[in-house]
């Protein structure tokens, strides 16, 4: 099943263009998949019924994998083997009426403002790293954009003078306002802190590593709970955190929703209305407390 794996990541690369983490993603997936039904001496494509793929499922159920887990993997199986059925490699798509199991939504950590305060107030120095960990933090709390778009975003998406900056996709662009705070930290960034980190070399992006480089999702993610456990914040805090405390907390100051799902970029409403719905329970939770005798 190698050689036809190997097919299915080349025609996602050139014919799909996915993106190189759902390149990774889905090899991992199917490797791990070509290797368990090996072990059951399957070892061609065209001999994978329904039975061994769902004795792959209740393996990886077995082994304590979360729901999550185990969908993605689904969907991975998915995708190959209608590649495979297309390409007319086997007759019969095997996952073709796999069912995933439910994922249980986790209801988003969202911080209270105080929170949010303590913790942006955390690299409170003027060292280059506090500069730009300061921008970063406050950058991503004013704007609600994902850690993926904060750590791509390039010098010339930032309009300082007007307070936007441009995050773009594959398939779309837009523009997200930040408000004075934010422009001030970033304004000493770029002016003290970056040129530190660049040490008189180009790059394009925004936010570097301490090498001049790119930041990676892993680097903030670690300047984020950095930051997080020295405020002493209990929650488990990750880069997502600031995105939904920033959707809760403008909707509860009586934002408009469609601007708010403008700004975070959902293609679909429903997705913002979740926070709609965290607003007003915690309303209801504050009119109770302060209303009942034993409240």
């Amino acid at each position: 099943m190698v050689a036809e794996i190997n097919d299915f990541i080349i025609y996602l690369r050139e014919i799909k263009k996915t993106s190189k983490n759902t390149e990774v993603s889905y090899q991992r997936d199917l490797m791990q998949l070509a290797s368990f039904l090996e072990q059951q001496g399957i070892r061609e494509v065209d001999k994978v019924t329904k039975t061994s793929l769902t004795s792959y499922i209740l393996h990886l159920e077995k082994e304590g994998k979360a729901t999550t887990t185990i969908s993605r993997c689904l969907a991975s199986m998915k995708a190959f083997f209608h590649f495979e059925c297309k390409e007319g490699r086997i007759q019969k798509d095997p996952a073709e009426l796999l069912k995933a199991p439910k994922v249980e939504k986790k209801a988003p950590t969202i911080l209270t403002v105080d929170e949010v305060n303590s913790l942006l107030s955390q690299p409170g120095g003027e060292t280059p790293k506090e500069l730009r960990d300061r921008a970063m933090l406050e950058l991503l709390y004013a704007t609600g954009i994902r850690v993926s778009e904060l750590i791509h975003l390039k010098k010339t998406d930032v309009n300082l003078s007007i307070g936007y900056i441009t995050c773009r996709d594959e398939h779309k662009e837009r523009m997200v306002p930040f408000g004075k705070v934010a422009k001030l930290a970033l304004s000493a960034y770029m002016e003290r802190g970056r040129v530190y980190f660049l040490r008189d070399q180009e790059s394009p992006w925004l936010f570097t590593n301490c090498n001049g480089k790119s930041m990676s999702r892993q680097g903030f993610w670690k300047i984020i709970k950095f930051y997080g456990d020295k405020a002493g914040i209990k929650a488990d805090i990750t880069p997502h955190t600031l995105r939904h405390s920033f959707a809760a907390h403008l909707l509860r100051n009586g934002a408009d929703i469609h601007a708010v799902q403008a700004m975070l970029g959902h293609s679909d409403m429903a997705t913002t209305q979740m926070y709609m719905n965290y607003t007003q329970g915690e309303d209801l939770r504050r009119s109770y407390t302060g209303a009942h005798p034993r409240g």
